[in-house]
């Protein structure tokens, strides 16, 4: 990430240590990963970001050098476990999207949504042109991975340790760790059966969209049904996930607490109506999540079609192409008719 901020001002490795009073190993060893941005101190990395800015790096880049360096936290932590389960990265607060996008990057090579059109053409030459593991710190990560939500599983201060853990393991999609992450996931299906709010519906969110992720939307078809549609508490909670984990609660959350707030306070909703419309997943039962929280979110908020004309046009255009296609539930069908109705009479 330091080295797409270079090179969208554009610099050189010289002239840009030149330009921040280092010397050109050290910038180097910044972009390689030997000198993690992480280690250095805080009103050091303070001063690197502001320099960046003042030298004309492009802001959507220099804003992904946090959760990219959460990225490595938590790779660190797998290649190197920490002794003390409650020190893990994934245990000490809940990843965003960013974070899961960043990882994603480091393990499959899938770049960043929030990267398109910002990765220059790969040149000739020793330079990498993602941030991928070696296939062996890949094996090493996941199963270490795996150790871990085992570990927290059976630990009953672990549930934040154990659903992060078990969610990151289905990037993995190896014949093996798929069939193991599969009967994981499947054996904590008991919490998928919960109706409404209970202290497992983070757990069960989780689970259901890691099935999907897998191959199998009916968990979270019925997840949607069950465990989110119609109860109060956990139709706020379902926005304020959303909510933060599209970026819109800027402070960091120890655990799954927040999203209890009923109040839906924290966050801006216009924040989070932009985030689903421009990051609306197609993949079968992520589409339903999405269809579901949007009718949610302007059933919470029905002054929203009036908050900014260029998004609301985006996000009708959307639903209409959608209710004009198929692999949509009936639910999902109703409720983006139902949203697609109000965005049209309010444009």
């Amino acid at each position: 990430m330091l080295r797409l901020a270079r090179e969208s001002i554009p610099r050189t490795q010289a002239a840009m240590a030149e330009a921040l009073g280092v010397d050109l190993g050290t910038l180097q060893g910044w972009e390689s990963g030997r000198r993690p941005l992480m280690n250095m101190k805080a009103g050091a990395l303070l001063g690197l970001r502001r320099r960046l800015g003042g030298l004309g790096a492009d802001p959507g880049v220099v804003g992904l050098l946090d959760p990219a360096m959460d990225a490595d936290q938590i790779i660190g932590a797998a290649l190197e476990p920490p002794q003390e389960m409650e020190l893990h990265p994934l245990a000490s607060w809940v990843h965003t999207r960013d974070t899961a996008h960043m990882l994603a990057w480091a393990l499959t090579g899938t770049p960043p949504p929030a990267l398109a059109g910002r990765i220059p053409v790969p040149r000739r030459g020793p330079s990498a042109s993602a941030p991928l593991l070696g296939a062996g710190d890949r094996e090493q990560f996941f199963e270490q991975l795996r150790e871990t939500a085992e570990s927290a599983r059976r630990d009953e201060g672990g549930v934040l340790l154990h659903r992060q853990a078990l969610y990151l393991a289905s990037y993995d999609r190896g014949p093996d760790a798929v069939f193991w992450t599969a009967h994981a996931l499947h054996a904590r299906r008991g919490v998928l059966a919960r109706r409404g709010w209970s202290e497992h519906w983070a757990e069960a969110r989780s689970t259901a969209t890691a099935l999907a992720r897998l191959g199998d939307p009916q968990p979270l078809l019925d997840f949607i049904e069950r465990s989110l549609a119609g109860d109060d508490t956990a139709e706020a909670a379902n926005l304020n996930y959303w909510a933060y984990w599209l970026g819109g609660v800027r402070l960091p959350q120890a655990d799954d607490g927040f999203m209890r707030d009923r109040d839906l306070t924290g966050w801006d909703p216009v924040t989070l109506l932009r985030g689903l419309t421009y990051g609306l997943h197609y993949a079968p039962g992520y589409v339903d999540l999405y269809a579901h929280t949007l009718w949610a979110l302007l059933t919470a908020h029905p002054w929203l079609p009036q908050a900014s004309g260029l998004l609301v046009r985006e996000l009708r255009d959307r639903t209409g192409r959608l209710l004009d296609g198929s692999g949509i539930s009936e639910r999902s069908r109703r409720e983006l008719s139902t949203v697609h109705y109000v965005l049209r009479d309010r444009t």
